[in-house]
């Protein structure tokens, strides 16, 4: 029941971009579509997933001194099958969101989850709380692309909402990215408050 506990905080308590303010660079680089942004928030899920359980199961085999640069290796290797299998299957989001895909593997999240909670816990634990961040991540980018592509084209999930005549091309420019990320957080803020 406790492991359920860190599947939610991923997604609420501490969400990844909303709370912690973490993975800012593929969040303000690729949102400018909702596609982007659910396709970047399930690459890193995958990656992220995936190096939990690799590094929740050989923790007791990594020396001290090269624990990070074995964390990075293994996160680099399931980087490479997220950006083979996008490539292959879907090319035209894997054009779209070019250079950010290798960039998972420096991303702080994912980093961060195999240092702090993956080197720590059982394979089960480490699969759930990846799960957590991991869709909190992904609803986050998803959220973010989502508003700045209906207020920029007039369009979700490049489905037509409203006229064009009506839109602000501002928001699918990168300065859109900051001022409706800092929205969604204020509105965030707001409402853990109240």
């Amino acid at each position: 029941m406790n492991q359920w506990k860190n599947f939610s905080k991923g997604l609420i308590k501490e969400n990844p971009v909303f709370i912690l303010l973490l993975g800012m660079c593929p969040t303000l680089g690729v949102t400018s579509s909702a596609i982007n942004g659910l396709g970047m928030g399930l690459a890193t899920t995958f990656v992220l997933v995936m190096s939990n359980i690799v590094v929740s199961m050989v923790k007791n085999h990594i020396p001290d001194k090269v624990r990070i640069p074995s964390f990075i290796v293994i996160i680099a290797a399931f980087v490479t099958i997220v950006q083979m299998l996008m490539q292959a299957y879907v090319p035209a989001l894997y054009k779209s969101l070019g250079l950010f895909i290798p960039l998972i593997v420096v991303n702080c999240i994912v980093l961060g989850r195999a240092e702090a909670f993956a080197s720590k816990n059982t394979p089960l634990s480490s699969t759930i709380d990846g799960l957590g961040m991991g869709f909190g991540f992904s609803f986050a980018l998803t959220l973010l692309g989502a508003v700045r592509e209906i207020l920029g084209s007039g369009k979700i999930f490049d489905l037509p909402i409203y006229s064009e005549d009506y839109v602000t091309l501002l928001f699918v420019l990168p300065p859109g990215a900051f001022i409706v990320l800092a929205y969604l957080i204020s509105i965030i803020n707001r409402t853990k408050k109240a």
